[in-house]
C-alpha cells in the first residue's frame, strides 16, 4: 500500500469518527447541559463568593436623578385655569446601597439583609444648586391636612381653613430644592406637632431616606432551583401585603430589581417587587442590545401594568375602596402611604391617559427619557444596564370648607420624577465578555468538532476522486517502441519529391490492452 493510499484511508477513518462523535454530542447536548449546569450552580448567593460579593456590594454606580416640575401660574390654576410647569435639574446623587447584617437561614436556602441606601451629591452630573434654586411647588403638608379633614365635619373644616390662613398657610409654596428634597421644618407641622408630638414638624420628599433601608428582606438563595434565585421570600415578615382589595394584587412577586435567574428566555415575565409602589409589577421582553460588548434582553413595563382596570380587569384589585380606580397610567399609594392623597406613574405621564397629560402645560412624554427598562445579560440573568423612571404626583381637588380650593378643576398634579440609572463599570463588563467567551466556546465545541469532520470529508473526497483520474489515465495510455527506420522508405515507384526524414522519433497512440 503506498503512502498517497494511507493518507486517504486515514482522512476518511478520522473524519467518520468526528462526524459520529460532534453528531452525538451535538444530539445530546452533553457540553451545553455541562456547563449550563455549571453557571445554575455557580450563579447562587451561597456557592461563589464573587457572585456573593456583588450581590452584597453592587459595583456598578448608580446615580439618582431628581427632576422637579416649577409651576409658573399658581393663580391661574388657583382661579380655574390650566397650570403650567416648567422641567428642572436633574439634581443627581451617587446612590450606594451595600446590604447589610446579611445572614444566611435554613441551610443556606435563604438569606436575610438590609438594604441601607445613602445619597451623596453630585455638582458635575447636575444642572443647577439644589441649595440656591427656587422651587414654587404644591404645598403637601396643607394638602395632607385638608385631605385628612375631608371626613369630618364642614363646620370643623371651616375652623381649620380659617387657622391655616392665619398662620399663612397657602396652596402653593416657595422653597429651595435641597429643602423640598431633604427636609425642612413646616409651620404648619409645627403647629400640629406642638398638640400631637406624634406627627413629625419636618416634611421632605426624601425625608429620613438618606442612610435608610426600605424594610427587612428575606431572599431565596437558588440552591434548590435555580429559577428562584434573588426571589424575595419575605419582606418585613410578610409573605403578602394587604392594602390591596385582592390577593393577587397583594402578592410579593419576584426579586428586587438587582438580580435575576440565570438563562433567560424572551418569552417570560419578569417580576419585580418594588417598595415605594408598594406593589409587585412585571416586565416583557422588548428587544435585542447590547452594552460594552455584551449581549443582553431589554425587559420594560408593558402598558398592561398601569392599565384602567376597564381595560386590564386584573388591576382592579388596586383601586381602594374596591370599585374606586383612576385611569390608565396612574396608581394611588396612598393606602400605604399615610398623609397627602399620592398618584405614582411614569414620568410626564408617560403611557397614562391623555386627559392627564393634557390637564397641565409642559409635559411632553416620551420612550427615550421616560420609560423604565432593564438589559439583562440572558446567559447569567445579570443587569448590563438599568432604568427606573418614576413620578411622584398628588391629587388637587375641591374640599368644602376651604374657600381657596373651590374653584380648583380635579387634577392629578405633578411634583417630581426620578431617573435611578446604573451601567455595568468597565472591569465587570471584562470579567462579564471573558466568561461569555468561555461559555460560548464551552458550548459550541461539538460543532467544532463536526466543523473539522465536514472539512476532512471535502478532503477525503477530493483526494479519493484525484486518486481515480489519476489510475484511469494510467490505464487508458500506451506508448510505442523507438523505430529507427522512416516513416517511408524510398524506392522506384516513388514518384513523389518527398524528403527523406533522417533519425529516429517516438511517437504515442492508443493500442489495445493485451490479454494476460
Amino acid at each position: 500500500m503506498t503512502r498517497r493510499s494511507c493518507a486517504i484511508y486515514a482522512t476518511g477513518i478520522l473524519c467518520a469518527h468526528l462526524l459520529i462523535v460532534g453528531i452525538a454530542l451535538v444530539v445530546a447536548q452533553v457540553f451545553q447541559t455541562m456547563i449550563y449546569n455549571r453557571l445554575k450552580k455557580e450563579l447562587t448567593l451561597t456557592e461563589a463568593s464573587r457572585v456573593f460579593e456583588s450581590w452584597k456590594n453592587p459595583p456598578p454606580p448608580v446615580y439618582m436623578e431628581y427632576y422637579f416640575f416649577n409651576v409658573t401660574n399658581p393663580e391661574v390654576f388657583l382661579a380655574g385655569g390650566k397650570a403650567a410647569v416648567t422641567q428642572i435639574g436633574p439634581y443627581t446623587y451617587r446612590e450606594y446601597r451595600p446590604r447589610e447584617n446579611v445572614t444566611f437561614l435554613e441551610n443556606g436556602t435563604k438569606v436575610y439583609a438590609l438594604n441601607p441606601k445613602t445619597f451623596v451629591f453630585v455638582p458635575e452630573k447636575s444642572r443647577g444648586n439644589p441649595e440656591v434654586d427656587i422651587l414654587r411647588t404644591v404645598n403637601i403638608p396643607a394638602v395632607a391636612v385638608m385631605n385628612e379633614l375631608n371626613s369630618y365635619s364642614f363646620l370643623l373644616r371651616t375652623f381649620v381653613s380659617m387657622w391655616m390662613n392665619s398662620i399663612g398657610v397657602e396652596i402653593f409654596m416657595t422653597r429651595t430644592v435641597h429643602e423640598v428634597l431633604w427636609g425642612f421644618k413646616d409651620p404648619l407641622l409645627s403647629k400640629i406637632h406642638a398638640m400631637k408630638p406624634e406627627v413629625d414638624e419636618m416634611f421632605g420628599l426624601m425625608w429620613k431616606k438618606n442612610g435608610t433601608d426600605e424594610g427587612e428582606f428575606v431572599f431565596l438563595t437558588g440552591e434548590r432551583d435555580y429559577m428562584e434565585y434573588g426571589r424575595i421570600d419575605t419582606w418585613n415578615g410578610l409573605t403578602e401585603m394587604s392594602w390591596w382589595s385582592s390577593n393577587q394584587s397583594n402578592m410579593i412577586n419576584g426579586t428586587d430589581g438587582s438580580v435575576f435567574h440565570p438563562l433567560l428566555s424572551r418569552k417570560e415575565l419578569l417580576y419585580i417587587f418594588a417598595a415605594d409602589l408598594c406593589r409587585s409589577i412585571h416586565l416583557g421582553y422588548v428587544e435585542d442590545v447590547e452594552v460594552k460588548g455584551i449581549p443582553a434582553y431589554r425587559f420594560a413595563p408593558p402598558r398592561d401594568v398601569l392599565q384602567s382596570p376597564k381595560e386590564n380587569p386584573t388591576n382592579a384589585g388596586f383601586c381602594v375602596p374596591a370599585g374606586d380606580c383612576l385611569g390608565t397610567g396612574v396608581l394611588k399609594v396612598s393606602v400605604c402611604r399615610e398623609g397627602a392623597p399620592i398618584v405614582v406613574s411614569f414620568p410626564h405621564f408617560y403611557q397614562a391617559d391623555a386627559m392627564y397629560i393634557n390637564a397641565v402645560e409642559g409635559l411632553s412624554p416620551n420612550k427615550e427619557e421616560h420609560e423604565t427598562y432593564l438589559d439583562l445579560n440572558p446567559t447569567t440573568g445579570v443587569p448590563i444596564r438599568a432604568c427606573k423612571r418614576a413620578q411622584l404626583n398628588i391629587i388637587l381637588n375641591r374640599v368644602p370648607g376651604f374657600p381657596k380650593t373651590k374653584h380648583l378643576n380635579v387634577t392629578i398634579f405633578p411634583i417630581m420624577f426620578v431617573n435611578e440609572t446604573a451601567t455595568i463599570d468597565d472591569d465587570s463588563a471584562t470579567q462579564m465578555r471573558t466568561l461569555l467567551l468561555i461559555v460560548t466556546l464551552v458550548s459550541n465545541f461539538p460543532l467544532l468538532i463536526v466543523g473539522m469532520g465536514v472539512i476532512l470529508l471535502v478532503v477525503f473526497v477530493l483526494l479519493v476522486c484525484r486518486s481515480r483520474q489519476k489510475k484511469t489515465a494510467k490505464d487508458e495510455t500506451a506508448y510505442t517502441q523507438v523505430s529507427d527506420k522512416p516513416e517511408v522508405e524510398p524506392s522506384e515507384n516513388n514518384h513523389t519529391n518527398q524528403p527523406m526524414r533522417n533519425g529516429s522519433y517516438i511517437a504515442m497512440s492508443p493500442v489495445e490492452a493485451q490479454k494476460c
